[in-house]
């Protein structure tokens, strides 16, 4: 699949019903789930033009096949903010065709368009597939999270 194929833009509410079905296969990816007040929280977010967290769909022949969650914040070691890629994730039966490129690309072109020093994220040690695009288009830091659940 080339880029071509794809069109990346950003979520709007009439896709909703297809971002939800991909947000809950995204958490079963993850064995987790949310209340629906958390989800119905997130996409409020992604939709509210004041909101630091934005969403990002990719479509192939008019249907949903990906998307990607971003939230930019300050940090104390530059002047500019940074972009934060919180969520990725492509449909099984899209994997492997260049969505999750093109949607990290256009997270960096989005980053790049409002001034921000860096685009990061994690991801699971087990996550290879993921890991080995990962690889290809972003450096791997030696950084160790640690975290507190509250």
């Amino acid at each position: 699949m080339s880029h071509s194929q794809v069109e990346i833009r950003s979520l709007t509410e009439s896709d909703h019903v297809s971002w939800y079905k991909l947000w809950q296969a995204y958490l079963q990816f993850y064995n987790t789930s949310l209340a629906e007040t958390v989800t119905a929280s997130t996409w409020s977010k992604i939709l509210d033009n004041n909101s630091s967290v934005y969403g990002f769909a990719a479509f192939k022949e008019g249907q949903l096949i990906g998307f990607s969650h971003v939230v930019l914040h300050p940090n104390t070691w530059n002047t500019t903010e940074c972009c934060y890629l919180e969520d990725l994730y492509v449909d099984n039966d899209a994997r492997g065709l260049g969505v999750g490129k093109a949607l990290i690309e256009h997270v960096y072109q989005f980053a790049h368009s409002k001034n921000c020093n860096r685009v990061y994220w994690v991801t699971d040690a087990t996550n290879t597939n993921a890991r080995h695009l990962y690889n290809k288009i972003a450096l791997q830091t030696d950084v160790v999270q640690y975290r507190k659940d509250l």
